[in-house]
């Protein structure tokens, strides 16, 4: 890959994201009951829990699809209810559904996105030449998105997020459709990023192979937190030897979260 400068790094030494005391229902239903957690700035994040556990309601508060009505969600310092253009700034986004026009090129897919944070032409260029690269799609500048696989419009849907070198990488069930394969190279592509860019990731998954012992995890059930700390920890005190015994222990009344096999 190559090197490439994001917004990576810490701001005064304030967590990446923040999220403190967060509720939120459909109607009468909780989706998520009083959830808070800190990530730290260049960490990979795991947000793990079955379908239907929150994620996906967590990432649109996170990402100010939905109004945060209860608690509080800081990027970098900033509160996304109160300052949403300055917490925006520094988030990149790549949300589960495909996204990018079948119709146009890379290269316009990219661009209008560069256009739309006020990036000029020639900068938008370097930017868009340099990220393609990061993600090992320098050759397609110029293909229709729809000739490409799904992996690679997934590549390129990340290397979009990455444009504005936001320092926190907001990934929602990034791999979904997605063969083993290229499941496990967008992986590595978005460790290697935080590795080397000092970026912070927050991966959302119900996949437990697509977890580290390394990573730090936040794991919903039903709505509410049930743990945040690294991998190892979790498996530590839950007296269990893996994240997927660990899992099933702090959520006894659903099946364990499947694997990439099972998805494929």
């Amino acid at each position: 890959m190559q090197h490439m400068r994001t917004g990576g790094g810490t701001e005064n030494g304030i967590a990446a994201l923040d999220v403190a005391a967060v509720s939120h229902s459909y109607g009468s239903k909780k989706a998520l009951n009083d959830v808070s957690f800190s990530i730290a700035p260049g960490t990979f994040a795991v947000l793990l829990g079955l379908n239907g556990a929150g994620k996906t309601t967590l990432f649109s508060l996170i990402s100010h699809l939905y109004d945060t009505r209860h608690g509080a969600i800081r990027i970098f310092g900033h509160d996304i209810s109160r300052s949403p253009g300055e917490a925006l700034r520094r988030l990149g986004i790549v949300f589960q559904a495909r996204t990018l026009d079948l119709d146009l090129s890379v290269y316009q897919n990219l661009s209008y996105h560069a256009s739309l944070h006020g990036i000029g032409s020639a900068e938008a260029r370097r930017r868009i030449d340099a990220v393609l690269e990061t993600v090992e799609m320098g050759g397609r500048l110029h293909d229709k998105a729809r000739s490409l696989s799904g992996g690679q419009m997934r590549r390129v849907e990340i290397a979009r997020a990455l444009l504005h070198r936001p320092p926190l990488l907001l990934l929602d069930e990034a791999t979904v459709g997605l063969d083993v394969q290229s499941r496990a190279g967008i992986l590595a592509d978005v460790r290697k990023l935080v590795r080397t860019e000092g970026i912070s990731a927050f991966w959302a998954t119900h996949l437990i192979d697509e977890v580290e012992e390394s990573d730090h995890a936040v794991v919903l059930v039903e709505g509410n937190l049930v743990a945040n700390a690294s991998v190892a920890d979790i498996v530590r005190t839950t007296g269990t030897t893996n994240i997927g015994e660990a899992f099933s222990k702090l959520n006894p009344r659903r099946p364990a979260p499947a694997t990439a096999e099972d998805a494929a």
